[in-house]
């Protein structure tokens, strides 16, 4: 039993008892987000699932599915409402995209590009720049691509060689990108490139960042890569010859892009991970109705413990990683920084997911590595969550780096 001199204290919030139990953590969605989340739900089965097999097949882009999405919002959603748009908070933004994803990942990750490449000009940009790249994906369903990532710099943006020289009014952009997603039909691209040659420049100094016109001349577009899963998404090199970009078009300040790219991250990793739930609960669904059907040793497989154990620890781990995942969309609506948050969920959103694609694979048994079967391209596709917009063992380096920080500053976690 505590002492008096402990109790004492708070004595003077007996008569807030009430106010108190009915604030602080609130775990319930508000009707607009559970309509839009049914919404999208509806829209995965109806629109997505069905020829999700058949673009991983074709490799087609999915034009017909990316035009229906932006007719009912999906595409550009967090495009703020001054300029037409949604506006959708990242949380709202996150239940959609965990949805959609639930159909296909690949479908999933050509329209959330969209909000890749637009996410550092609402940051960053002038209202000249929103109006004229933000307000058209708004009247007709374009894609936009976020080009960064280079052949030898990946997770290491700061190691970008691509370089801008300012020349008048204008900037010449040279160099080269490589899996750029949604490359091969972008109507823009947001382009990080080095303004400052000096390698002894801090990179918070050493970046400019832009919006690009997709056809201006000089921009090479590369062949589609054939990857290993989501293989409708377009993924492309880009190459950049003496591109010419008039300085109106400046993301920010010059010198400052590689800020603007890292608070992209930040905003965008929450969004990623909610891909990676998405994708992590149709493997849990397909695994559990499947252990609902086959049967061994003369009943379903459903009832081994060594079945329904893997069950139970992937609804355990997906339950955790919507929860991380959703606590990182709320702190990028709430404006704080949000890079240890979006990074402990990417991470293990991603790791999750590829635990729970491989243990669906391994109750289907012979089945699941066939193609006549969901799971094997269900496999396929997670692998990439544990690569792009940062890897796995990047963000561990992001979270290390933030709880020592915060043990220097405060002696304590």
């Amino acid at each position: 039993m505590l002492s008096s001199r402990f109790t004492a204290p708070l004595k003077h919030l007996k008569g807030v008892q009430k106010r108190f139990s009915s604030t602080g953590l609130n775990f319930e969605l508000t009707e607009e987000q559970k309509e839009l989340q049914a919404t999208a739900k509806k829209f995965a089965q109806e629109e997505i699932i069905p020829v999700a097999a058949k673009y991983d097949k074709s490799m087609e882009y999915p034009w017909d599915v990316i035009k229906k999405a932006h007719a009912l919002g999906f595409v550009n959603a967090t495009v703020p409402q001054d300029i037409g748009g949604l506006g959708l908070s990242a949380l709202s933004s996150s239940l959609v995209i965990e949805a959609l994803a639930y159909g296909c990942t690949g479908i999933t990750t050509a329209v959330l590009t969209n909000e890749l490449a637009e996410t550092p000009l609402i940051i960053a940009a002038n209202d000249d720049i929103k109006k004229r790249f933000l307000g058209r994906m708004l009247e007709e369903p374009l894609v936009a691509s976020y080009a960064v990532t280079e052949p030898i710099a990946g997770s290491d943006v700061a190691g970008i060689k691509t370089k801008c020289v300012k020349k008048g009014d204008e900037y010449i952009l040279n160099g080269s990108k490589m899996w750029i997603t949604n490359s091969g039909h972008a109507n823009w691209y947001f382009v990080l490139a080095r303004s400052d040659p000096d390698p002894k420049t801090p990179a918070s100094k050493a970046f400019t960042a832009f919006a690009v016109e997709g056809d201006t001349p000089g921009i090479i577009r590369g062949k589609k890569e054939i990857n290993m899963g989501q293989r409708c998404s377009d993924t492309r090199g880009i190459t950049f010859e003496d591109v010419h970009v008039p300085a109106k078009n400046v993301v920010g300040e010059p010198g400052k892009g590689f800020l603007v790219a890292m608070k992209t991250f930040d905003k965008t990793r929450p969004m990623v991970a909610a891909m990676a739930c998405g994708l992590a609960a149709r493997c849990l669904d397909e695994a559990a109705k499947y252990s609902l059907e086959r049967k061994a040793f003369g009943q379903h497989i459903a009832n081994f413990q060594a079945v329904s154990f893997m069950l139970a620890d992937m609804v355990i781990h997906l339950e955790l990683s919507r929860l991380m995942t959703l606590r990182s969309a709320y702190e990028v609506d709430q404006d704080r920084p949000g890079a240890y948050y979006a990074s402990i969920a990417k991470a293990f959103a991603a790791d999750t997911l590829n635990k729970t694609a491989s243990d669906a694979v391994q109750i289907f048994g012979g089945a699941g590595f066939n193609t006549e079967y969901p799971v094997e391209k269900l496999m396929r596709d997670s692998k990439i969550f544990q690569i792009y917009e940062g890897t796995s063992q990047v963000q561990r380096l992001v979270i290390s780096r933030q709880l020592l920080g915060r043990v220097k500053e405060n002696g304590i976690y």
